[in-house]
């Protein structure tokens, strides 16, 4: 039998100091090639730069027509330039004439500007005509040289960098790979993130009601976030509340999984094994005690060269210690350094009364009125709680002591999405 005494007397650490200890474990996973079609999701492993400027060409940036602005120097509603249309540019096409002076080109959006021209004037600003049999245009407005023109890199010169290593693909970084011809991405490898449930009172999402039982929602919770974050999910089977029945579970997970997470069984009940394991486990404790709430029994340790995240078994709080403590490891792994949630201030939108010893992790949403950023708590937030986590965007900091906050005072607010 293990010793439990430390089962019910552990040390505390801030969020700052677990965060701390479980960088310095991560192991940053190897990189690989993938198509372009395939990439979406993953992290850049390598800086990409522009293998050529952007546009390619001096473009229109209007449907009108391509001229010299020095030819309209003059130009007034008394004393109209008439310029002569010589050719018509379609998009794709390779302008086939210069414009000398004098002379225009019909141009479309987009069209590769002719040889000659520095400005497109929009056909609204024109007036079609006819001059001893030939089509031209009346313009009575000067424009700047350069007007409606996209000059060639003037969106991106050549050995611009496109994208920084770490950076997530998604569909802007997609179109700019696609523009610049680059369908193989260099990526970090996937991590695969085993998710094990524990306890004997879960029943699989497809099962009937039990008396006593629910539903395991934990593990589709993990899974749905492991796989957003670009990760893997090995979701296993539920394990019993028995200690040597989830020692095994775990041990054979890591075998497959770059990390392991479970929900449940951290606290300091009868039936709570994972905490009795960590107590004289085979592995490095990182920590068995976060000085928060929701979750303070979230716990942490590394078991041959890979993390184990045991999170708490109620929904709130096991969101919460994912959020926290998960999702900026597996940033880590996919080459991702820094904080992995993007933290403001803002002003509380409800009174938040409730006084503890830790700070509080609330989960909540964001509401924009009269030019400021309220943080706007949800009802259901208590550790235990489900049903907020689908409506939630951001955790509340509320600060530990004090005698509560009121409507209006400025907290801090971390951001999910």
């Amino acid at each position: 039998m293990p010793n439990l005494s430390g089962k019910y007397n552990r040390d505390t650490v801030q969020v700052e100091e677990a965060l701390n200890r479980i960088q310095a474990h991560v192991r940053v996973l190897e990189t690989e090639t993938v198509p372009l079609a395939q990439a979406s999701g993953r992290r850049v492993a390598a800086r990409i730069a522009a293998p050529h400027p952007y546009p390619a060409f001096r473009r229109s940036g209007m449907d009108g027509y391509a001229v010299r602005a020095a030819d309209l120097a003059a130009a007034s509603r008394d004393t109209p330039v008439v310029l002569e249309v010589v050719e018509h540019i379609p998009c794709g096409c390779v302008p086939e004439r210069p414009v000398a002076s004098g002379q225009t080109s019909r141009i479309m959006t987009g069209a590769m500007l002719p040889e000659g021209a520095d400005t497109v004037v929009m056909f609204e600003m024109t007036e079609t005509i006819e001059r001893d049999g030939a089509a031209c245009i009346s313009v009575m407005k000067p424009l700047v040289s350069g007007t409606n023109v996209s000059g060639i890199g003037s969106e991106v010169s050549e050995a611009e960098l496109l994208l920084e290593e770490g950076r997530v693909i998604g569909a802007g970084e997609t179109a700019l790979l696609a523009v610049f011809g680059i369908t193989e991405v260099p990526v970090y490898r996937r991590p695969t993130i085993a998710i094990l449930s524990t306890g004997s009172e879960l029943l699989p999402a497809d099962a009937p009601l039990e008396p006593g039982k629910i539903r395991n929602s934990n593990a589709w919770m993990l899974a749905e976030r492991v796989r957003a974050l670009g990760g893997i999910p090995l979701v296993l089977e539920t394990a019993a509340d028995e200690l040597e029945h989830v020692r095994a579970a775990i041990l054979e997970a890591l075998a497959q999984a770059d990390a392991v997470i479970t929900s449940g069984g951290v606290s300091v009940g009868d039936y709570d094994v994972l905490a009795d394991w960590l107590v004289s486990w085979e592995g490095t404790t990182l920590f068995t005690k976060v000085a928060m709430r929701p979750g303070s029994p979230t716990s942490a340790g590394v078991l041959n060269g890979k993390l184990i995240f045991a999170l708490s078994g109620n929904p709130g709080a096991c969101f919460v210690g994912f959020e926290l403590f998960v999702r900026p490891a597996l940033a880590a792994m996919q080459g991702t350094a820094g904080p992995a949630l993007q933290r403001i201030r803002a002003l509380l939108g409800e009174g938040f009364p409730k006084v503890n010893n830790y700070p509080r992790y609330v989960r909540g949403t964001l509401s924009f009125a009269e030019g400021r950023v309220y943080a706007v708590t949800h009802r259901h937030n208590q550790s235990g709680s489900l049903i907020s986590i689908k409506d939630t965007t951001a955790l509340i900091v509320i600060p530990a002591g004090g005698s509560g906050l009121q409507p209006g005072d400025l907290v801090d607010v971390l951001l999910l999405s």
